[in-house]
């Protein structure tokens, strides 16, 4: 179920447009228009739950952005052609205005519960990739929210890949770590991340596979120019931990 006890995409109202007046103001709409998506969400009306959801986060302010690192900083500065004009771009925007810090922890905490909720849509609807972005980002105002976490866990589980899987596994570790140990829910979260580590192992196995594959085929499409495959490459221990090629007809 959609969660109400807080009052999170980042096409929210920009810090810059509002004032503190108007940012309390924009809480009370976004708070009521999440009652009407609570209301929707309750009758399986999943579709229009995610409108109110959506309209509500749009009427807070966007999280602040964070000050780059000075590693980042650097990187920056370097020759990396492409991820220096990314920064730039971020740095020419403009600064938000100070906000009061309670209003500031209000808004973030709507956020949380906001896109937290978007993500519960987005799961009953079957987008699972939109519901473990969702998540992220209400982890990204709350890291210790349970729900976001179990969502974003679970909707990696439905996507089924190598990466979504060990996301998974880190967000069920995450939460055993974060649960009371007498909740219920340690038990469930303790046997989720069990099931969770053969299969975690078989979709690594199977995407490796087909990677080899395509590199085979790759390296057999230009060797073929030389009457040549990859099968005249062998590749044997060497005895030092590593790997000798030997060419063989």
């Amino acid at each position: 179920m959609a969660d109400d006890q807080h009052l999170p995409s980042n096409a929210s109202t920009p810090y810059e447009s509002v004032d503190e007046h108007e940012i309390k103001k924009n809480i009370t709409e976004a708070d009521e228009l999440k009652r009407e998506g609570n209301e929707s969400f309750r009758a399986s009306r999943w579709n229009e739950a995610l409108v109110s959801y959506r309209t509500a986060l749009s009427r807070l302010p966007g999280r602040k952005p964070q000050p780059p690192s000075p590693e980042s900083s650097q990187d920056d500065t370097s020759d990396r052609g492409g991820a220096r004009s990314a920064s730039s771009t971020r740095e020419e925007r403009p600064e938000p205005v100070n906000i009061p810090s309670e209003l500031e922890a209000e808004c973030a905490k709507a956020r949380a519960v906001l896109n937290a909720n978007i993500g519960a849509c987005l799961v009953k609807l079957s987008d699972y990739s939109g519901a473990v972005e969702s998540c992220t980002q209400s982890l990204l105002d709350d890291p210790h929210y349970i729900k976001a976490l179990q969502r974003r866990a679970s909707s990696n589980e439905h996507i089924d890949t190598w990466s979504s899987l060990t996301q998974a596994q880190e967000d069920y570790k995450s939460l055993l770590e974060l649960l009371p140990p007498t909740s219920p829910q340690v038990a469930q979260t303790k046997r989720s991340l069990q099931l969770l580590e053969p299969r975690q192992q078989a979709a690594q196995k199977k995407e490796m596979a087909e990677m080899t594959g395509k590199l085979k085929n790759l390296g057999n499409s230009i060797l073929g120019n030389f009457g040549l495959s990859t099968d005249n490459f062998k590749f044997e221990p060497n005895g030092q931990g590593g790997y000798s090629m030997n060419f063989a007809r």
